[in-house]
């Protein structure tokens, strides 16, 4: 398997202040890798470092099997990037930004800036000066700067950040055509979960500088927990019923109890007879699982609001 990013026990300080603790992950040739956490997690720190922006106290990192290090000349005319601030030159028009970046890629014709504009939008805004631009067409620009040049890799720190609701499917669109049918790698970091688990192949969960878990979509459905919630006539009765028969439950504010146990959420219809049975008919019986959130915050050790 080809690896476009690697990283090796990549630390960043700064002073006393540990920003990225000894991070070690791989990104596959056309992936989307998503790089979750909260903010001040260490997801800036990593770009930065992976672009040579910063360098890394401890620790090495490669991009495109070329290894990274301050001054170096390659890989850069094979990689777009976003970063915090999505806009070089505040004072110079949309048009100006996207032509320097243009000319700091010899192979991209004129052309490709216009196409780039459409792609994203910008028509109506190609003379406006980049720093009066709204948050989330700043982030167009940003986005649009970074795939001028048809890259084989993107990196790209929260490229949903100041979108509306149909501009972040536009660039989920796009992200995912440009990584499953182009074959370009993209590392998103982002701290929108639902939109992570809508587009990423891979997860990675960051917290406090380190890497907590790693895990495709498919992993994190099956680590997300489920429980079995049911109401009745008389929940009190209900409680005692389940318990007596080994399964244990919980309350809900509402008093609806929760039965988190295998059998309760593996075989809700045997449950439904034995209230039935009993002469507790369900009132209300449904599985719920945790929702992206409920499962971040839990295994960073948080409880949601």
């Amino acid at each position: 398997m080809n690896w476009n990013i690697e990283t090796h026990h990549l630390s960043k300080n700064f002073g006393k202040v540990t920003a990225v603790n000894d991070l070690s992950l791989k990104v596959a040739e056309g992936e989307i890798y998503a790089f979750l956490g909260l903010n001040g997690a260490g997801k800036t720190t990593t770009i930065r470092m992976l672009l040579a922006m910063i360098k890394p106290t401890n620790g090495s990192a490669s991009v495109l099997e070329t290894e990274i290090h301050m001054g170096c000349r390659r890989p850069w005319s094979d990689v777009g990037y976003s970063v915090e601030i999505p806009y070089a030159y505040p004072e110079l028009t949309v048009q100006e930004n996207l032509e320097i970046a243009r000319r700091l890629h010899p192979h991209t014709s004129k052309a490709q800036v216009k196409r780039t504009i459409e792609k994203f939008g910008l028509e109506e805004y190609t003379q406006r000066r980049a720093g009066t631009l709204s948050q989330g067409n700043a982030q167009r620009l940003g986005l649009a700067k970074a795939m001028l040049h048809n890259p084989k890799l993107l990196i790209l720190d929260e490229p949903a950040n100041g979108l509306d609701p149909a501009g972040i499917v536009e660039i989920r669109k796009l992200l995912l055509d440009l990584a499953h049918n182009q074959g370009v790698t993209v590392l998103m970091s982002s701290h929108i979960l639902a939109e992570v688990s809508r587009m990423a192949d891979r997860i990675g969960i960051i917290h406090q500088g380190n890497l907590l878990q790693e895990l495709d979509a498919a992993a994190l459905e099956a680590n997300r927990q489920k429980r079995l919630i049911i109401r009745t006539h008389d929940n009190e009765k209900t409680a005692v019923l389940l318990e007596s028969s080994g399964l244990w439950t919980d309350r809900l504010p509402d008093s609806s109890i929760v039965c988190a146990h295998p059998d309760c959420v593996n075989r809700p219809d045997q449950i439904a007879e034995k209230l039935v049975q009993a002469g507790l008919p369900p009132l209300h019986l449904a599985v719920e699982e945790e929702n992206l959130e409920e499962y971040f915050l839990r295994l960073v050790g948080m409880k949601a609001q």
